[in-house]
């Protein structure tokens, strides 16, 4: 029968779908708030008599009932201007965002721009607005993991925490990351493959471990590399010409670089071109990350490392679901954290 027209103003009712449907109100509820114990021709019944009216439920009363916001925090901890020029941060949110909207799940994003915000994020999160957090970006010293185990707040990570506690340990959390280290020890090798021999390091801001990481698989493989062949920078395009500047000063004779973004490696590339270099005839040049927007872009194409940047947001997003599923006890102690770790592969262009 088709549905019978509102009056002004008016919203149709939870009592308004039992009643269509022939159930009683507390059936339809435990439907609409995804409770268990209802015969599946009961459930199809309600679903119909939902989309007939255009019920839509009310939030704040299926909270109460379900404990549940249908939201979840995404926290990044740089400042905006890092998050809206660097293409690995959109990417990584579209597939938090994909595998959040899939499951009907709200993302709210909370950005970081100096340590004082960390109160108005703990305010937040232990007020009951979100169900659970994601956040990446992380630095060594951020309080933040301190924060979502000091208020229960189920979290999973993008990147590895500096510290992590071992499964089922106080401490222990939940991450997704890529192999940064086998991805650097790739990019490494295949310059030496390429016959060059004094290849320098572009390393990441060493209080972040991707950084650290990529940096150990490059001496991994050059385990008696010159210390004046590693220079740090800070995942930026103008960090990377000023470290390539620097490396330049120290051992003018080097033969290729190998940065750990790639937007380093595309300051690199000015800097090289600047003092007359060719890239790839004088100075090889490596990059990781793979985002299009800069590796392609890149005269020439930059060789670099492809790491999966929106299928990890979606498997971060992922976690967070099914612990949620679980209930809030699986992270606060009942089941041992879940953390994934996805390969690299090496992609060949023209810089190398």
């Amino acid at each position: 029968m088709p549905a019978q027209p509102s009056a002004p103003g008016s919203r149709p009712t939870l009592e308004a779908v039992a009643a269509r449907a022939g159930v009683s109100r507390a059936t339809a509820s435990r439907v609409v708030n995804g409770g268990e114990g209802v015969r599946a021709h009961v459930v199809d019944k309600v679903r119909v008599a939902i989309r007939e009216l255009g019920y839509v439920p009310n939030q704040a009363a299926r909270t109460l009932v379900t404990r549940r916001t249908g939201a979840v925090a995404v926290i990044i901890a740089e400042p905006e201007v890092r998050i809206f020029s660097d293409p690995f941060f959109s990417r990584q949110v579209r597939g938090i965002s994909k595998e959040l909207t899939a499951h009907d799940t709200q993302l709210v994003l909370l950005l970081v721009e100096d340590r004082g915000d960390y109160d108005r994020i703990e305010r937040y999160l232990a007020g009951g607005h979100v169900d659970g957090a994601l956040a990446f970006s992380l630095h060594t010293d951020d309080p933040l993991p301190a924060i979502t185990r000091r208020i229960g707040m189920p979290t999973v990570y993008g990147g590895r925490p500096g510290w992590t506690g071992g499964p089922g340990e106080p401490g222990g959390v939940s991450y997704v990351d890529a192999d940064n280290r086998g991805g650097a020890r790739e990019a490494v090798r295949h310059l030496l493959e390429r016959g060059r021999r004094r290849i320098a390091h572009i390393a990441g801001p060493l209080d972040q471990t991707s950084a650290t990481d990529r940096l150990d698989g490059y001496r991994d493989v050059l385990r008696e590399s010159d210390p004046a062949l590693i220079a740090e920078g800070d995942f930026t395009s103008a960090g990377g010409a000023r470290a390539m500047a620097e490396l330049l000063e120290r051992a003018p004779g080097l033969d290729a670089v190998f940065a750990a973004n790639d937007l380093m490696a595309t300051g690199a590339l000015r800097v090289l071109r600047e003092r007359g270099l060719g890239v790839p005839g004088d100075v090889s040049l490596v990059g990781f990350d793979d985002t299009e927007q800069v590796a392609e872009a890149a005269d020439p194409p930059l060789t670099t490392v492809r790491q999966d940047i929106e299928g990890m947001g979606r498997l971060m997003a992922g976690l967070l679901l099914r612990t949620l599923a679980r209930g809030r006890t699986a992270t606060a102690g009942g089941a041992p954290p879940e953390s994934v770790i996805t390969p690299t592969t090496l992609v060949r262009r023209a810089s190398s």
